[in-house]
């Protein structure tokens, strides 16, 4: 594989540390500190946050947490979807690379699954999209902590309806080898109260699998 197949880590050193021990070391205390009960089944879905690890690392390992042993051996691919930052994008956009890489290594693509979207207009390839997003790469470092070996199919979402989001997502679903995670930070500028409130309404309207968020 030549590095010109390889997207590299483009916030390591900004959002979490660029030394691989460090930054070991991090996510195992954030995880270890983590009050979050690890279920017997692993979640399909995980939603968590991608801000700075010194800002929301705590709060992504609650939702990693969830992952235990069983998980570690039975997921083998992870969706990964966050929204653009950096590019105007209309639709979602896959990237062209092998593997996505951080300070811990490098992620293979599961170019299998995006060929399986080459048909959806609303998907294109768009490595400009994935080359400085930070939604997506701040999820990885927390996924090669807890995971063994998983391909990757990331996504960043841009302007998409529920629909088109929902098509995506239909086709590659999987089974329990496959682990859906959603990057957002759902809000950075409400007062706390607020935000609890607007953060309750959100889990109420995904339990009633009410896309109107």
């Amino acid at each position: 594989m030549t590095d010109r197949s390889v997207r590299p880590a483009a916030v390591a050193g900004l959002f979490y540390p660029g030394n691989a021990a460090t930054l070991r070391a991090q996510i195992a205390g954030l995880l270890g500190a983590a009050s979050t009960p690890v279920r017997d089944e692993a979640p399909k879905i995980l939603l968590a946050p991608h801000a700075g690890y010194v800002y929301s690392g705590a709060v992504a390992a609650a939702a990693y947490a969830t992952l235990g042993a069983a998980a570690r051996e039975r997921i083998r691919r992870v969706v990964l979807l966050g929204p653009a930052h950096r590019v105007a994008l209309r639709g979602l956009a896959a990237p062209t690379v092998e593997a996505f890489e951080t300070p811990l290594g490098r992620i293979a693509i599961d170019r299998a699954a995006l060929d399986a979207l080459a048909d959806l207009p609303q998907v294109a390839a768009r490595d400009d999209a994935h080359a400085s997003e930070h939604a997506l790469e701040v999820q990885l470092p927390f996924l090669q902590a807890v995971l063994a070996d998983f391909r990757l199919v990331p996504l960043v979402v841009g302007h998409a309806s529920p629909e088109e989001v929902a098509e995506v997502l239909a086709r590659l679903w999987g089974g329990e080898e496959t682990l859906i995670v959603i990057s957002s930070d759902l809000s950075h500028y409400l007062p706390y109260a607020r935000a609890q409130a607007a953060d309750r309404a959100t889990v109420d309207a995904v339990l009633r699998l009410d896309p109107a968020l």
